[in-house]
């Protein structure tokens, strides 16, 4: 255990680390009462698919501007700004929810103004975890727990939200994600961090997104590994956004069902990330990525055919696993491999292919649940998965084969 812990002895990382749990908490309450908020107002997937369009296209069009800013200002500083801002953006919510005033519209819109924090916020977050280990070798640890941290508040958060919306609706759930950002502001402000150097070269956001483009092409590994997440990500990851709709049309169930299937889903994801943060960083290799990948895509396609909801819980609780030891993976894999003046602009690739490629996806998963169902949709994305998992895979082989024959013939 004290392994799996060590990057908790950096006091910085420890201060990020409690305030983030407290926050994260909040976000995947607020991100479960605005789907069934949407849901339960409109019965519409389309409207569904397109609430959640709009709380992730800002990080498609804007995270080239958010990794440039994250490598040409202070990382804490980027960071400071836009949790205060998510706070701003939360108590507005909930005072609109709780006031009876919102209309769909309205959430929406509030739903794009935290893509646009989020485009830069995640850059800056991802980025900055480099500079609160001291020791290097403890970097994939702290990845690795990061993981653990988001994991286990979307184990809470649901479980909590499910209670709520059952009991008193979706107010308070937005009201406790409002103050949630409390903590991580204020774990932010009691950080001791040394100055940053001064860069002489400062990109602006599409001459960093160029020099990103031309570090990958030299890093075809990493491309790969981004590329993957970019497939996986239009693909599969977008079939939580009709939970709702299993929830309530598919196995009949109410706001608990719903918080069942999520916090599951953390649990999958909680012992995926415990998995990984337990294992030396050289044993995560790319292979591991594509088989995590398989995992996920197979149990998303058992789950779309569950005809019960005890079976279904099972299997997602297996995507989950299959889902972070992915995601974590290959945020491991280019963190430990990425040199830090271009930290932020390549991790804004990877931003784009994880969270910027989903809202894609979750568009064109309301359309077509709207058509052919909920179940069918999800069949369909785990199928897609499995197909370009598979791809990969191959490609992944025949480029290891051709780099041992050229070791080989050098020798």
């Amino acid at each position: 255990m004290a392994d799996v812990f060590r990057s908790l002895q950096h006091r910085n990382f420890r201060l990020y680390y409690a305030g983030q749990s407290v926050s994260l908490i909040g976000t995947w309450m607020q991100r479960l009462a605005v789907s069934w908020l949407v849901y339960n107002a409109t019965h519409s997937t389309f409207l569904l698919g397109l609430v959640s369009f709009c709380s992730q296209i800002p990080t498609l069009l804007l995270s080239p501007y958010g990794g440039t800013v994250a490598d040409r200002y202070s990382r804490y500083r980027v960071l400071l700004i836009t949790q205060v801002a998510s706070l701003v953006q939360a108590t507005v919510l909930a005072w609109l929810v709780l006031s009876g005033h919102y209309h769909t519209w309205a959430v929406a819109g509030l739903s794009l103004l935290l893509g646009t924090i989020n485009a830069f916020d995640i850059p800056a977050r991802q980025s900055l975890i480099v500079e609160l280990v001291d020791d290097r070798t403890h970097l994939p640890n702290a990845i690795a727990l990061n993981s653990t941290m988001v994991n286990l508040a979307r184990l809470v958060g649901p479980a909590v939200a499910g209670l709520l919306l059952a009991r008193f609706g979706e107010g308070p759930c937005f009201v406790v994600n409002a103050v949630s950002f409390v903590a991580v502001v204020a774990s932010l402000l009691l950080m001791r961090m040394a100055p940053r150097p001064v860069r002489p070269h400062r990109p602006g956001a599409w001459e960093g997104l160029r020099e990103g483009w031309a570090y990958l092409r030299q890093a075809p590994a990493l491309r790969r590994q981004i590329l993957l997440m970019a497939g996986i990500s239009f693909c599969v990851m977008p079939f939580g956004t009709l939970l709702p709709v299993f929830a309530k049309d598919v196995f009949h169930g109410a706001a608990g069902t719903f918080g069942w299937l999520n916090s599951l889903s953390g649990l999958g994801s909680l012992v995926g990330a415990f998995y990984l943060a337990s294992r030396p960083a050289e044993n995560r290799r790319p292979q591991l990525i594509t088989y995590a990948a398989l995992v996920f895509c197979t149990s998303v396609v058992a789950f779309s055919l569950s005809p019960v909801l005890g079976l279904a819980l099972v299997f997602i609780t297996l995507s989950g696993t299959g889902m972070m030891m992915f995601i974590a993976g290959t945020n491991t894999a280019i963190q430990t491999n990425v040199d830090d003046h271009m930290r932020g602009r390549v991790l804004s690739y990877y931003v784009m292919a994880f969270q910027g490629i989903q809202p894609l996806g979750a568009l064109l998963v309301g359309w077509l649940a709207r058509h052919i169902g909920a179940p069918h949709t999800v069949l369909l994305q785990g199928t897609a998965g499995l197909a370009v998992a598979l791809a990969f895979w191959q490609q992944g082989r025949r480029s290891t084969g051709a780099a041992k024959k050229l070791a080989t013939a050098s020798n």
